[in-house]
């Protein structure tokens, strides 16, 4: 499970992802919706190397490069935009791209890609559009988010072509401006023992 964050103040962020770590996450995709999102992404990485951190909300290739200078170990977008898969693939930067329906999926195998995001999930169908994918698809592997939440996440995970999920749920924005680390922490615990 990835946690999906939207970070207003990087001067959270070392705390929240230090909470992450106690909780047995050592994996976040910190989006680049915010002012603060590239030095998030920054700081974390140099105060915590054990912390994988993925830029999320990728649009194009600029963010790309910047968020990999800031410490990004890799790429996740919405949608699938070739300038920044070419980018990715050319620097040999992991790139998750979003893709929902065969002919994106297809477009995104061409450029050799095995390895996508299914977003928005539930409003795409969620685990029975995952199924139905599965058939003609079933090399290639997903990582739903949008939608996904504990009462639903085992449900993605059971499924062969899922290699993980992405939660905004485990550091919600509320969490965050409270600084309520502990929660944060409890959460990452309680959907580790999930899965």
């Amino acid at each position: 499970v990835i946690p999906v964050i939207k970070i207003e103040d990087e001067y959270k962020a070392v705390k929240m992802a230090e909470a992450l770590i106690r909780g047995g996450i050592n994996v976040a995709e910190i989006t680049l919706r915010t002012k603060s999102a590239a030095k998030s992404i920054e700081v974390i990485s140099k105060k915590l190397p054990e912390m994988y951190v993925c830029a999320g909300t990728v649009l194009n290739s600029d963010q790309a490069e910047e968020a990999v200078s800031c410490g990004a170990k890799a790429i996740v977008s919405p949608g699938t935009n070739n300038n920044v898969v070419e980018w990715c693939r050319k620097r040999e930067v992991p790139v998750v791209p979003g893709c929902v329906t065969p002919t994106e999926i297809e477009n995104a195998m061409t450029s050799g890609l095995k390895v996508l995001k299914f977003f928005p999930a539930e409003a795409a169908g969620g685990v029975k559009m995952l199924e139905a994918l599965y058939g003609p698809y079933a090399e290639v592997l997903f990582m739903p988010t949008g939608g996904i939440n504990k009462n639903n996440v085992k449900d993605y995970l059971k499924m062969p072509n899922v290699f993980a999920c992405g939660c905004s749920w485990i550091v919600s924005p509320d969490l965050l401006q409270s600084e309520n680390y502990d929660e944060i922490q409890k959460r990452a615990v309680e959907i580790k023992s999930m899965i």
